[in-house]
């Protein structure tokens, strides 16, 4: 027999996304099931970043989940671009007095389970064959199995948290969903090392061996990143290399000041850009990865995934409690030209930063041009400093 539950909004998908939806819904009064493929300690455990503009710092706060993450969060008014070794600071303070906080989303996550848990928030996780029905009409629907029985949710919206490889996206017809996608032809090789940074700010770094990311999780964790093969395996990288590497990519002055030890986390990420429209279908949402995921050159996975959050508890909390259906209606059309915007930064900044395999001679003058006139014109430094704090919630 299946089990039948009711709810306002079925939530699928427990990462960031779907934990500050519940969360903010949850404090105007909105019923929420959040389920996922997933156990809660694994989605607990995934490594992700680090860098939160002021706007996903203040839905924290929104949500009541940001006491931790005032106390050991690092705020940081600026960060350095760099070509082979010639460093150039974007002042985020100055030039648009807004600063950015570096906090994990391994702690995001973990500080929003925390509250929900501790509210008595409903969760299914480890569930499978999940199918979103019946999309289109007042009483959508979301089947799946949890513990080797058949589950129905019965619910007046469904949102897809359920990043890319969910089946929220898919819910949506083929003759509807259209996707824009570009595969870079490189990936991000990073290490976490119990060792303090080797700056107080990020330093984003262009050499002719590659891309390189100098970040940390706290004063005395380090996260740090070269770009590599797209088929390059992480066995092909022991930290001896690691660290060789590195320091040639980040130039000798830097490199001094570099503390090296042994990594207890390394992973190859590959990088895409892509965008699925539109983000609404009847009443089937979708939010964060599950829509579009940018390169995380420019820190802005997360927090855009967050801006859809804030819009999207907004759009519904709007519905409930004044029987306003405009944000609703517009959700899609206000996300995505926000996401249009961001994708055009994260893309620009991975053009800048990295070595393509296929770039003339040419094209790395171009680059080199374009660092430059970043460093001599405060106002080319002002366009990247707005887009890096984060751009407005609506267009």
């Amino acid at each position: 027999m299946t089990k039948a539950l009711t709810t306002s909004v079925c939530i699928i998908g427990s990462g960031p996304a779907g934990l500050l939806l519940s969360q903010m819904l949850s404090n105007a009064g909105i019923d929420t099931i959040v389920i996922d493929r997933q156990n809660r300690a694994h989605i607990e455990s995934r490594i992700r970043a680090g860098v939160l503009e002021q706007g996903t710092v203040k839905a924290m706060e929104d949500a009541g989940v940001a006491d931790r993450l005032h106390r050991e969060g690092l705020v940081h008014d600026g960060f350095d671009l760099a070509f082979d070794g010639i460093r150039h600071r974007i002042n985020l303070r100055a030039l648009t007095g807004k600063t950015v906080t570096v906090y994990g989303q391994t702690e995001v996550t973990k500080d929003l389970f925390a509250k929900r848990i501790a509210e008595g928030g409903r969760f299914f996780f480890d569930v499978a064959d999940v199918v979103p029905a019946d999309l289109t009409t007042d009483r959508p629907q979301v089947h799946f199995m949890h513990d080797g029985e058949p589950v129905t949710v019965f619910c007046d919206y469904v949102a897809g948290c359920d990043g890319f490889h969910g089946v929220s996206r898919n819910a949506i017809p083929a003759d509807i969903l259209k996707t824009y996608e570009r595969i870079y032809p490189f990936g991000w090789l990073g290490v976490l090392t119990e060792r303090p940074p080797v700056s107080d700010e990020l330093i984003y770094a262009n050499h002719d061996r590659g891309f390189a990311l100098c970040s940390m999780r706290s004063e005395t964790r380090s996260r740090y990143y070269v770009q590599c093969g797209i088929d390059d395996d992480v066995a092909d990288w022991p930290d001896d290399r690691f660290w060789e590497e590195l320091r040639m990519r980040i130039g000798p002055e830097t490199a001094a000041h570099l503390q090296t030890g042994p990594s207890f986390e390394k992973s190859i990420a590959p990088l895409r850009s892509f965008v699925a429209e539109p983000m609404r279908y009847g009443n089937l949402f979708l939010a964060g990865d599950a829509a579009h995921i940018v390169p995380p050159t420019g820190a802005k996975g997360l927090n855009l995934a967050v801006a859809d959050i804030r819009i999207l508890s907004r759009a519904l909390i709007e519905r409930y409690q004044r029987n306003d259906t405009r944000y609703i209606n517009t959700y899609s059309q206000t996300v995505l030209s926000r996401v249009w915007k961001v994708e055009r930064f994260s893309w620009q900044m991975s053009n800048l930063m990295h070595q393509f395999p296929d770039n003339t001679p040419f094209e790395k003058k171009m680059q080199r041009a374009e660092f430059e006139y970043v460093t001599q014109s405060e106002a080319a430094s002002r366009a990247i400093a707005e887009n890096y704090v984060g751009l407005p919630l609506d267009p």
